[in-house]
């Protein structure tokens, strides 16, 4: 993408209201600046934070600024003259916050004919860490469950896109074009699905052999200095590390599996797509493969995607009963200095450090975001297909983020573009929505998107010198992926 152009995708007619102004609102503001024509006087960010750099950044691009938070009592209230400021269009509600009620948000807009958009199914204050609640309400599953009876209840109508970042979000997308490359290289005889056919994609997953898919990410930017004790830095969100790390560990739970760990639970309602682990997700370590690093350990912190994927894949048979479905889960190694902040949280009891810093481009040095999906258990073992994109690249072509925060925010706007071509989606998840348009969208701010197959599988470089309760008969079973 040439700096002196940037496509605009359309008009949003109406008031833009952000919610939030984290990492992710930084960066997603100038690329709504960049490829939408809106009334900027009809532009509002709510945030309860002053910071210096924010207010800052908000005054130099002439945004309003409410100092609020968004709560259970108070949404309606605050949202409504925003949303509907009597000016007439159609307004659009970017919600890249924390501890606001996605589901509530999402409806209220809904009822107001206001456009929609998320980055995860949020809960309302207090969900995380409610020591009344069972692991099983606390998990991303019963989360997304709301989000399924919402749609249930309340089909059609004006267009809210969930969980829409870059996982889950951009991951979804890229499972589809992994597809039909793997179906490609293979020499499969297919048409490609439609993008409302999931009977389809999911019978095209099962036709290839793919037993599951690892969201495999290597973080490897770094700072310019060391990082000190006792504060938690990373390169996104620590609110939100911390709070789906201390979440259960979760992953969809494909047909293949012959094994399930002692604390493993299944829930009684809902999809079945997925298990959680009675641990915390950035307490679980699993194997898996990246090309810049190769086999590397990551932390199977709990992810919508893990689940909307399993259950977008799914095949039944004539009886309903389950035919075929896929293992996924997130494979993460975040950058060193967010393993070390883990390392210490963990160590003192998992409370969190009480100074908590986002790493911004001005900080580091420079570094990789390596995401992307490891379809594995096929003919040609496993491929992964994703995001190489650099720290460098990211400071030449969009202001205010590191890599991270870009393979987000850039996820953000090709849901927003989606949105405003497709206005009466109803309720869709990153999943359900055209792949090819929103990739070529993001694409441009995504550095090299690469596939790579590897020979690697979760029993090779074991070093041998102790046993090991491993299944030698395939090697791809979630026995040999979980680090015990």
């Amino acid at each position: 993408m040439s700096d002196a152009y940037y496509p605009v995708y359309g008009e949003i007619t109406g008031p833009v209201v952000m919610i939030g102004f984290g990492s992710i609102g930084r960066g997603t503001l100038p690329l709504i600046e960049r490829h939408f024509k809106f009334d900027k006087s009809r532009m509002v960010v709510i945030d309860p934070r002053e910071d210096a750099s924010d207010m800052e950044i908000l005054k130099k691009h002439g945004v309003r600024h409410i100092k609020e938070y968004v709560t259970k009592d108070n949404y309606k209230e605050l949202l409504k003259p925003l949303l509907d400021d009597g000016k007439g269009g159609q307004g659009f509600c970017v919600n890249v916050s924390v501890d606001t009620g996605s589901v509530d948000l999402m409806r209220f807009c809904r009822e107001l004919d206001v456009l929609y958009i998320d980055t995860v199914v949020e809960p309302w204050l207090g969900f995380y860490f409610d020591k009344n609640m069972k692991n099983s309400e606390r998990t991303n599953y019963a989360l997304r469950e709301t989000l399924r009876a919402e749609k249930r209840n309340n089909p059609g109508g004006t267009t809210a896109i969930s969980t829409c970042g870059a996982n889950p979000g951009m991951v979804s997308w890229f499972v589809k074009q992994a597809l039909v490359n793997l179906a490609n290289d293979t020499g499969l005889s297919f048409e490609e699905p439609g993008q409302h056919d999931r009977e389809g994609w999911a019978n095209l997953m099962k036709t290839l052999g793919v037993k599951g898919v690892h969201i495999a990410e290597r973080d490897t930017q770094r700072t310019k200095n060391p990082k000190p004790l006792n504060v938690f830095w990373n390169t996104w969100s620590v609110e939100g590390f911390i709070s789906e790390g201390l979440q259960p560990s979760e992953l969809g739970w494909g047909t293949h599996e012959k094994w399930m760990p002692d604390n493993a639970k299944q829930h009684e309602k809902g999809c079945q797509a997925a298990i959680y682990l009675e641990q915390p997700g950035a307490n679980t370590r699993v194997r898996t493969w990246c090309p810049t690093p190769g086999p590397q350990y990551g932390f199977l912190v709990t992810h919508n995607e893990s689940i909307s994927i399993a259950d977008y894949y799914t095949v039944r048979g004539n009886d309903g009963e389950v035919a075929y479905r896929p293992t996924c889960h997130y494979a993460y190694h975040p950058a060193n200095d967010a393993v070390l902040s883990l390392h210490e949280m963990f160590g003192n009891g998992g409370n969190a450090q009480p100074v908590q810093h986002v790493l911004d481009e001005h900080e580091l040095v420079d570094g990789v975001d390596e995401l992307g999906v490891l379809l594995y258990g096929h003919e040609k073992n496993a491929y992964w297909f994703g995001s190489r994109l650099s720290l460098e690249e990211t400071r030449r072509i969009a202001p205010y983020q590191n890599a991270t925060g870009l393979q987000v925010t850039s996820a953000v706007l090709a849901g927003m573009v989606y949105a405003l071509e497709n206005p009466k989606a109803g309720i869709v998840e990153a999943d359900e929505i055209d792949y090819k348009r929103c990739l070529e969208v993001q694409m441009p701010y995504l550095g090299p998107v690469e596939g790579h197959y590897t020979d690697w599988n979760p029993l090779v470089g074991r070093p041998g010198l102790f046993p090991e309760d491993i299944d030698v008969t395939d090697p791809w079973q979630f026995k040999n992926v979980l680090v015990r």
